[in-house]
């Protein structure tokens, strides 16, 4: 990987595709620390560190947004309204079919979709904003959290969240046109790393409050590295299907009759799954932030059955990252499409006819595969719920799985990225 990019600084246009996404990320990092105005910030630390501002809800959008959600910053809502925006997309471009018909039309059908979608991260940013505001306003025990609470305040405060979301979502398209790809995983990623300075002081504080000893931090390294290990190696496996060209004349020149393979990742869906389960998950809590009760009734009890500190919780994340696993290997994979062009071009999978047969064998072969590479993200991301039961003081970690996820992933599909684009850059070609 370090020598990928090394290799990568060599190349005089990846270089400045680099130097660009590095200053995209400066700037992401410059508004994540602009608060918006009217919020006491000591009040705010106040609410967060209170037990209904520890939540795990909290906890997730502060991670998310790299500390900028518990410090009411411009950039507070991060990456959230976006992703969200690209799941409500992606199932409808399924459910509605002119969408879908506008999706496969082409580049000017995708930049439609892309238009629509932003939109959509705006009106969704909008709900997100209301509801932090909702949560602001009611301060704490203490005393208020906000300096003034008047309609010209939330109308501030909401404005600079929606602004925030659509800065983003424009950072993040700029790293995919101008630098290496991956735009709104390159931010996320560096939301999560942003954080690693803090997690380290707040272990090192609790255990010298004797909250946390040595040997369980030990174990959570263990684990980490044990996890980054598995990831890494899940990640880059793939099953090989091997396939026959047949011989054609062509003069007196005779070609194919070669070897090879086809490719199937094991978890062709990359950090997706993850991330689009615990967008899901989390609604129910976000309903909760804009329309509290303290009442007993049904939706007291909704919200409590859909809390993260609930055994739902874990069993909802890990059934919706085997979903999203394979909703997103029916729109990036076609098993038909592969099957056609291996017909075309004279190929075959050792053992199966071509056409039909050959499409049922690969949907067969991505369905297991699929399968094994979903239940090893559940596991990894469902894990640290486990560990709290046992120990309530690894409250803190409960997202730890999946920050591990999301980082890992990001680093690998950066590195592959580079590697596609310094190959096509250094392939000379046959006239050559």
């Amino acid at each position: 990987m370090f020598q990928t990019f090394k290799n990568a600084w060599k190349v005089p246009d990846l270089k400045a595709k680099l130097m660009f996404t590095l200053i995209i990320i400066l700037l992401y990092r410059l508004g994540a620390v602009i608060p918006v105005p009217f919020v006491d910030s000591e009040a705010l630390a106040a609410l967060f560190g209170s037990s209904s501002g520890g939540s795990d809800l909290f906890s997730y959008f502060n991670i998310l947004s790299g500390n900028a959600f518990s410090q009411a910053t411009l950039f507070a809502l991060s990456v959230s309204p976006y992703i969200t925006a690209s799941i409500v997309m992606q199932l409808l471009t399924i459910a509605i079919e002119p969408l879908e018909r506008l999706q496969k039309s082409g580049p000017e059908g995708q930049k439609k979709i892309a238009q629509i979608t932003r939109f959509v991260t705006i009106a969704i940013g909008a709900f997100m904003a209301i509801g932090y505001y909702v949560t602001l306003s009611r301060g704490t025990e203490d005393g208020p959290i906000l300096l003034n609470v008047s309609w010209f305040t939330a109308l501030v405060i909401i404005l600079c969240f929606i602004a925030g979301s659509a800065i983003i979502m424009w950072l993040a398209e700029k790293i995919n046109d101008n630098g290496i790809g991956n735009g709104i995983s390159i931010l996320l990623f560096a939301n999560i790393v942003s954080r690693g300075p803090n997690m380290a002081l707040s272990a090192f504080t609790m255990i010298k409050n004797d909250m946390l000893s040595i040997i369980t931090v030990v174990i959570i390294i263990a684990v980490m590295a044990l996890s980054i290990y598995f990831i890494v190696f899940m990640t880059n496996s793939e099953r090989r299907l091997p396939v026959q060209y047949a011989k054609k004349q062509v003069g007196r020149k005779i070609y194919g009759g070669m070897n090879t393979h086809l490719p199937i990742k094991l978890n062709m869906s990359g950090v997706m799954p993850i991330i689009f389960a615990q967008s899901i998950v989390a609604l129910p809590a976000t309903l909760g932030l804009i329309f509290p009760t303290n009442s007993d009734g049904f939706w007291k009890n909704f919200l409590n059955l859909f809390s993260s500190s609930s055994a739902l919780y874990p069993i909802l994340t890990f059934v919706l990252i085997i979903a999203f696993a394979y909703f997103y290997l029916t729109i990036s994979f076609n098993p038909i499409e592969v099957a056609n062009n291996l017909q075309k071009n004279g190929g075959t999978i050792l053992g199966y006819r071509p056409g039909k047969p050959t499409s049922d064998y690969i949907t067969k072969v991505l369905n297991r595969v699929t399968l094994i590479g979903a239940l090893f993200l559940g596991i990894v991301a469902v894990f640290p719920f486990l560990i709290r039961i046992f120990d309530r003081n690894m409250a803190g970690f409960v997202f730890g799985g999946t920050s591990i996820l999301i980082v890992v992933g990001v680093v690998l599909e950066t590195t592959r990225e580079i590697e596609s684009q310094m190959t096509m850059r250094h392939y000379k070609g046959f006239l050559e």
